[in-house]
């Protein structure tokens, strides 16, 4: 029959922290199990401990402390199927005591009577020796599992189990994505015991403080200076919320969706150009225009009630994990194409034409016309209207050039108009046999004009000419020079 598993809490510092009741059933147990002996208290009453068993062993047998932890409620589970037994663990039980957590959650499940008693945390200590309150914003965070975007950097910020220079480095990595190197933090060691020691260091010196030990946590005090937190995502938020807001910009208070088109438009295109050009740089600034224009729709969206970011971050967040099963889900693919085929089959489920709609509405009317075109091809082409092979793609651009022709001949400029724009149909419907994205490449084209154009330009000056004094076949030599320049 199963039996009583009492949990206890050694505290945070040495024998004078602990309370009466503890220490009497510490020192009286029959049957005690410490996770650890690596704690002043331990060290104090050993002389009065008469047998006890150390989970200290498990820890030397694995790098997983969760393979660790459920072997330690294993074995309890074992010891307290014939007897009552005393699981002795640091700080207080509930405060990041994994072992506890599994205990509470299996143990009950599986019969045993789990009693928590109490015990001082190691929190209560350190909120003391730095002398913090922490109803003014406070988070408690594992070293062992900590993220960068977790961090509430306007509060008050403890990181515990910070136990080794292994487990400091990685924290101080962690922190310096976030904070300057030289940002202030403070290693606490044995908090409010007669061994308790802080160190105020850098940041970029947390791992070579050499006091650091199972006793250690470490306090990022909250950011003073908001310029610091700009990286984050939340304080570009704020940024936009204050200009549309009551003391903000005129210029962004009156902004709609309808008057920020061609700013997208514009700035997508930059963007594009940036990337042609593999200028990093550039690319950084014209990706955070593009997302200073997403941000300001969702807060125009947020100021009138409508919609807000978290919405659409929602949206798109539940999207990617519906559309990719094979990572979230339980469907293997084997290559891109399978992945292709199920995002499209999802996707053509998500949205399913009502009656008298059309399967080409999917592609939006906004897109520039040749990007439209190769849309329009490609969804046609899903169902099997579609050239068998590009050869025949390439006689109908043949055959719209002759029409073009012809019509040129004729002098029909309504008819010119047409068949030009045939001809540029057809054109996009070979790009797609080879997978080129029409705007892509004439963009890429405009692009390569513009820089041997100004090529002409520069050397026109270098001869003290202007271009309209150039003939052409000088101003087509440099054009081939520019083309060689290029090729180096």
């Amino acid at each position: 029959m199963a039996k009583k598993i009492t949990v206890i809490g050694l505290g945070a510092g040495d024998i004078n922290q602990l309370p009466l009741g503890i220490y009497q059933l510490i020192t009286t147990a029959e049957h005690l199990f410490l996770r650890t002996v690596e704690h002043p208290v331990f060290n104090e009453l050993s002389s009065e401990i008469t047998s006890y068993t150390s989970f200290d062993e498990v820890y030397m047998k694995s790098n997983e402390f969760e393979a660790v932890y459920t072997e330690i409620v294993n074995r309890l589970y074992a010891e307290a199927l014939t007897k009552d037994i005393i699981y002795a663990v640091p700080g207080h039980p509930l405060v990041a005591e994994q072992t506890v957590q599994l205990l509470l959650n299996e143990g009950r499940e599986k019969g045993f009577e789990i009693e928590i008693v109490g015990g001082q945390s190691f929190l209560d200590a350190t909120f003391g020796a730095l002398e913090i309150d922490p109803i003014e914003g406070f988070q408690l965070l594992d070293a062992l599992t900590l993220r960068g975007e977790s961090l509430e950097l306007n509060g008050h910020i403890v990181i515990t189990q910070v136990y080794d220079q292994f487990v400091a480095s990685d924290v101080k990595l962690t922190l310096m994505e976030q904070l300057p190197d030289e940002y202030e933090v403070t290693v606490v060691t044995a908090a409010g015991s007669k061994e308790q020691k802080l160190t105020k260091v850098p940041l970029y010196e947390l791992d070579r403080v050499t006091s650091v030990n199972n006793l250690t946590s470490v306090y990022i005090p909250p950011v003073s200076d908001q310029s610091l937190l700009h990286h984050q995502f939340a304080s570009f938020r704020h940024v936009i919320a204050e200009l549309r807001g009551p003391n903000g910009c005129p210029w962004d208070q009156k902004q709609t969706h309808e008057s920020l088109k061609k700013y997208l438009i514009e700035e997508c295109y930059e963007l594009i150009e940036a990337i042609d050009k593999e200028d990093f740089d550039n690319m950084i600034e014209e990706l955070g225009d593009v997302l200073l224009q997403v941000v300001l729709h969702a807060q125009i969206g947020e100021d009138e009630g409508i919609f807000s970011m978290e919405d659409v971050i929602r949206g798109v967040t539940e999207k990617m994990i519906r559309r990719h099963p094979h990572v979230f889900g339980e469907i293997s693919v084997e290559n891109t194409e399978e992945v292709l085929i199920n995002w499209e089959k999802i996707k053509e489920e998500e949205g399913k034409p009502a009656e008298h709609q059309s399967l080409l509405d999917s592609v939006s009317k906004a897109l520039p016309a040749l990007s439209r075109a190769y849309q329009l091809q490609k969804r046609a082409a899903k169902v099997g209207f579609d050239w068998p092979n590009v050869d025949e793609a390439w006689v109908k651009v043949e055959e719209e050039l002759n029409e073009l022709k012809m019509e040129i001949k004729n002098n029909n400029e309504q008819f010119i108009l047409k068949e030009f724009g045939d001809l540029l149909f057809a054109i996009v419907n070979i790009g797609r046999f080879y997978k080129i994205e029409p705007e892509e490449a004439l963009l890429s084209t405009n692009l390569k004009f513009y820089e041997r154009f100004m090529f002409i330009e520069g050397r026109a000056r270098e001869i003290n000419k202007s271009l309209t004094e150039m003939t052409l076949d000088e101003m087509d030599k440099y054009w081939d020079e520019a083309k060689k320049e290029k090729n180096k």
